[in-house]
């Protein structure tokens, strides 16, 4: 494999930074030599440095975004914090009153087990179907792998088992050991790329908000630059979900703690 220098990993440093808002310390400088050491052989290139060149030449989108998807940490796995989703059924079954339609935002959903184990929570306490669910994340590639519901059944180890029954098929033969969420389940989530570091489109405003895990790839000026473009989209006594070893402490004077790593919107 070819070694990448001081130089060149700076280079990448500075590229996903601006691209995506993510902060690599040097310690990532192996993940980085690794993950991007295949496209080097795909093209035919001797160092990171003309890699590099052939992201900045303005010709090579589909390349930039297969960087991009590929510097970006995806793991995850269904009903990750549990607790969330416990406060989750009791704020979609106190909204029910409401004619309003209950809408949630997975804002960094990687390949998908967030915003799945939220419909799984609403269909399961919102039998009047009466929900919206958005997952979105910067990368197409994990995107793609999301839309399909299919995952390994070891990412389901912390979902209820009733869920597992209603909500999703088992793998058989082949396809031992894999789960496939059911489809009317996969037709009522919807996915879109969106970059958070950069303006937002038109999404509508939502009841609950996650934004689970990964703040601790940003640097705090760009931590309060998205806190503050997403909590716009927060309706006012809406919930704002990130991970428990996160905190908005001198990140948002907007959203209000109510108890760790959960806020509300006054």
């Amino acid at each position: 494999m070819i070694q990448i220098t001081d130089r060149e990993f700076s280079q990448f440093q500075q590229f996903i930074y601006e691209a995506a808002g993510i902060s690599l310390s040097p310690a990532k400088k192996p993940l980085v030599c690794g993950r991007l050491g295949k496209r080097l052989t795909h093209h035919k290139l001797g160092s990171y440095a003309e890699y590099f060149r052939l992201l900045q030449s303005g010709t090579a989108a589909a390349e930039v975004q297969m960087a991009v998807d590929l510097l970006t940490t995806n793991e995850t796995f269904f009903f990750r914090e549990p607790q969330h989703f416990e406060l989750l059924r009791k704020l979609a079954v106190g909204a029910q009153a409401s004619s309003q339609t209950f809408r949630v935002w997975s804002a960094a959903c990687s390949t998908g087990e967030e915003p799945y184990s939220i419909a799984m929570v609403l269909a399961d306490c919102r039998p009047d179907g009466a929900w919206e669910i958005l997952g979105s994340d910067i990368s197409t590639r994990v995107l793609q792998r999301a839309r399909s519901g299919y995952y390994p059944m070891e990412r389901a180890r912390q979902t209820p088992s009733q869920y597992l029954k209603r909500y999703c098929l088992r793998g058989v033969g082949c396809e031992a050991g894999s789960l496939l969420v059911e489809r009317s389940l996969r037709q009522r989530v919807r996915f879109e790329q969106i970059n958070l570091n950069q303006p937002l489109p038109r999404l509508g405003m939502f009841d609950v908000i996650f934004l689970r895990n990964v703040m601790i790839y940003f640097n705090v000026e760009t931590k309060q630059q998205i806190v503050e473009r997403i909590a716009t989209l927060l309706k006012p006594g809406g919930h704002f979900l990130i991970g428990h070893s996160e905190s908005l402490n001198g990140i948002s004077d907007a959203l209000k703690p109510v108890i760790p790593s959960v806020y509300r919107k006054p």
